[in-house]
């Protein structure tokens, strides 16, 4: 049976959801073992343990792991990738950093984007801004290292008892690269990559200040908080918060979209959402093509009416 070795996604306290996306399709490829890379995790492990589909949990417990530079984290993959016939992770920020090095490493080429797989060396992966799917095959006889679309699949749940293995990785760490600090915006609202639940602003807002109506939406449904790119170059929220092509692709139960006018690199972040409610004062935007209710009028009196009716 094939071995898959699935990397986590964590904050150094908490399991991130998209790992139990991505092991949706791991599972499905062969048995998966998945790797904690962190300091002091034994929490993030025993929740990586109770997924179902894990066979194992690898916990790399290290001071240099104790933040996810994606410098330190590639080399210790790639180390561990020697014994797998699949490597992947989530196709999100960290992903998406890691994974490209850990290839680079390993002389091999990288799938990115897996949304579907079709056989042991076929997978299905978006391009063109998620408008053309490409099916691409991987040669025989080579670890296949990839990031796993998380829009394109649902997290698997509990129900796992898999045991967890501390482990020691022999790889030389390069030295050129240090962890400065971070820098988090969004408050204690849940991460927007894997919210179930999303309000995102575009440039109609205005202003920095007027994202405040956005905040206030978002913090009374339990909201995660994103935006158009136009609204980030415009310099009202940090691009962090991005939905789109260039930016993060979600896929929440819910996305209300105020003041955006749903240009095509936008809605190839947000067409895996459930519910889709656009609010425009445009009747003609292209975001009410793809919404499933749309208001119609202006954001600044429709959001303050509508969080005063939850």
């Amino acid at each position: 049976m094939a071995r898959v070795l699935l990397m986590a996604e964590h904050d150094g306290q908490t399991l991130n959801s998209s790992t139990a996306r991505a092991l949706n399709c791991a599972k499905g490829l062969g048995e998966t073992d998945i790797v904690v890379f962190g300091n002091g995790t034994s929490a993030v492990c025993d929740a990586a343990a109770k997924l179902d589909g894990a066979a194992k949990v690898l916990h790399v417990d290290r001071a240099e792991n104790a933040n996810p530079v994606a410098a330190i984290l590639a080399p210790q993959l790639a180390k561990l990738a020697e014994g797998y016939d699949y490597v992947l992770a989530p196709s999100s920020t960290t992903g998406k950093d890691v994974m490209p090095r850990a290839a680079g490493l390993l002389g091999l080429p990288q799938l990115s984007d897996i949304m579907e797989v079709i056989d042991a060396r076929t997978f299905k992966r978006p391009t063109y801004a998620g408008n053309v799917i490409v099916t691409v095959k991987v040669p025989e006889g080579i670890t296949v290292l990839g990031t796993v679309r998380i829009a394109s699949y649902v997290g698997v749940g509990d129900g796992g008892s898999a045991a967890v293995e501390n482990l020691s990785v022999d790889a030389t760490l390069p030295d050129h690269t240090r962890y400065v600090g971070l820098e988090a915006s969004g408050g204690d609202r849940p991460d927007l990559q894997s919210a179930s639940r999303v309000v995102a602003g575009g440039r109609a807002l205005g202003s920095k200040e007027n994202f405040d109506l956005i905040y206030s939406l978002a913090d009374k449904l339990g909201a995660g908080v994103g935006a158009s790119r136009a609204a980030v170059d415009a310099g009202y929220v940090p691009n962090d918060m991005q939905v789109g092509q260039t930016g993060k692709i979600i896929a929440p139960d819910l996305y209300i979209a105020a003041g955006i006018s749903g240009a095509i690199q936008h809605v190839t972040g947000i067409k895996d959402a459930g519910v889709i409610v656009a609010i425009n004062k445009d009747g003609d935007a292209p975001i009410f093509e793809i919404a499933d209710i749309g208001l119609v009028g202006d954001l600044f009196q429709i959001i303050p009416e509508l969080e005063k009716a939850l």
